[in-house]
C-alpha cells in the first residue's frame, strides 16, 4: 500500500537525479566527440540509472508501509454485537491497516480489516438476521424490516416486511452456494407476499426483486433477477472480513461457509483455544507492539473462546498474562459470555 503523495514524490526525485547528472553529461554532450547514436545511447542511460535508483526507493518504502500483522484463530466465538456472534473453528490470515490507519488498533475497529488466506466460519440462521437487523437493514430507508432467518429442510428461510411498497410481510426459502467471484448466492425457490406466491404479484404490478433491493442501496447486498447475492467483506461489521467464500453447506440450523484455500492455512501456533498475532505493529489500550509476537488464550479450553472486540479490556483484566525473555506476550482471557454472569454476580453481592 503506497502513501498518498508518493507518485508526486518519485516524480521529483527523478527530476532531482536528472538534474543532478546533467551537468556532467552535459559536457560530454556538447563536446562534440560524440556521434548522434552515442548522445542517445547516453542519455537512455542516465535516464534508466536514474529510474532504477529511485524505483528500489519506491519498492523499499512500500515494503516499510506494508503494516500487516499475521493472525491465527482457532476454536473462537466472536461476537460482531453482544448477541450475535460467528464460530470461527480455524482462520489464518492477516490484520491490514485501512488506508487511514498507519497499523492496527483493537480500540478502533476501524482501523484495520482481516484479509482471510483460509477459514471455516460457522454462522447460526438467527445471529445472520441479528447481524441484517443491526447493521445491513439499519438504515432508516431501507426497503426491508424485521428480518428473521431459519433453516428448513436444508434451505435457508427469510422472512420481514417490504417498505419500499408497503409494509407488505413476505418470505422467501432459498439454496446457498459460492459465486464464482467469491461471494454468497441465495438462489430464491419460493418467493412469498401476504401469502401469496410473489412471482405473481410481481408480474401483476411490474416490480422485481432488483427493484425493492438496488444494488448500492444497501451493504453487500446485491439483487440478481430474482436471487440475492451477498458479499461477506460488507455484510459484516467492522473489523470487515475480505475474503473469497469457496464452499457452503448446512448443518443443523447452522451455515458453514469455507474462505478460501486449504493450502494456504497455516500451521497450528499451539493447542486449546486461541487468537495469536505476529509481526508488525499492533496497539491495543495504551500499548504499542512493535514485532509483535502475541497470543489471546482461553482460560477456559472446555469450551470455545467467547470474544467480543467491543470489551476485550475487560476480558484481559479478568484474566492474566505472562512476559517471556523475549519479549513474546501471552495473554489468558476469560470469556466473554462469562465475564457477563460474574459481573451480574458481583453486582448482586454488593
Amino acid at each position: 500500500m503506497k502513501r498518498k503523495g508518493d507518485a508526486k514524490n518519485v516524480q521529483t526525485e527523478l527530476e532531482t537525479e536528472l538534474k543532478k547528472n546533467w551537468r556532467l553529461a552535459g559536457t560530454f554532450l556538447s563536446t562534440g566527440l560524440l556521434t548522434d547514436a552515442c548522445r542517445a545511447c547516453l542519455l537512455l542511460a542516465l535516464l534508466f540509472t536514474a529510474a532504477s535508483r529511485l524505483g528500489a526507493q519506491s519498492n523499499s518504502r512500500q515494503g516499510d508501509s506494508n503494516a500487516a500483522v499475521q493472525t491465527q484463530m482457532k476454536n473462537v466465538r466472536y461476537h460482531f454485537t453482544e448477541s450475535a456472534t460467528v464460530f470461527i473453528k480455524t482462520l489464518s490470515g492477516e490484520l491490514l491497516p485501512t488506508e487511514a490507519a498507519e497499523f492496527p488498533v483493537f480500540d478502533d475497529k476501524d482501523s484495520f480489516r482481516v484479509r482471510i488466506g483460509y477459514a471455516e466460519i460457522d454462522i447460526a440462521a438467527a445471529d445472520l438476521a441479528s447481524i441484517f437487523n443491526s447493521y445491513v437493514f439499519a438504515r432508516a430507508n431501507s426497503p426491508l424490516k424485521g428480518v428473521s432467518m431459519s433453516i428448513e429442510n436444508g434451505h435457508l428461510k427469510i422472512k420481514g416486511k417490504l417498505h419500499d411498497v408497503g409494509t407488505i410481510p413476505f418470505e422467501t426459502e432459498s439454496t446457498l452456494s459460492p459465486t464464482d467471484d467469491g461471494k454468497l448466492l441465495l438462489r430464491t425457490g419460493k418467493v412469498k407476499a401476504l401469502h401469496v406466491p410473489v412471482k405473481g404479484m410481481m408480474n401483476l404490478f411490474g416490480v422485481e426483486i432488483a427493484d425493492l433491493i438496488k444494488n448500492g442501496k444497501l451493504p453487500g447486498v446485491e439483487a440478481r433477477g430474482d436471487d440475492l447475492v451477498l458479499n461477506p467483506s460488507l455484510v459484516f461489521p467492522a473489523p470487515h472480513m475480505d475474503g473469497r467464500v469457496t464452499a457452503t453447506r448446512i448443518e443443523g440450523n447452522t451455515i458453514v461457509l469455507t474462505f478460501g484455500d486449504k493450502n494456504r492455512a497455516t500451521k497450528a501456533r499451539r493447542g486449546g483455544n486461541y487468537m495469536s498475532f505476529r509481526g508488525n505493529r499492533l496497539r491495543f489500550g495504551k500499548l504499542t507492539m512493535t514485532d509483535v509476537d502475541m497470543i489471546l488464550i482461553d482460560m477456559d479450553p472446555t469450551d470455545p473462546f467467547d470474544f467480543f472486540l467491543d470489551r476485550y479490556k475487560d476480558q484481559i483484566a479478568a484474566g492474566y498474562s505472562k512476559i517471556s525473555s523475549n519479549s513474546a506476550l501471552r495473554i489468558f482471557v476469560k470469556d466473554f459470555n462469562k465475564l457477563r454472569k460474574s459481573s451480574v454476580t458481583a453486582k448482586g453481592a454488593d
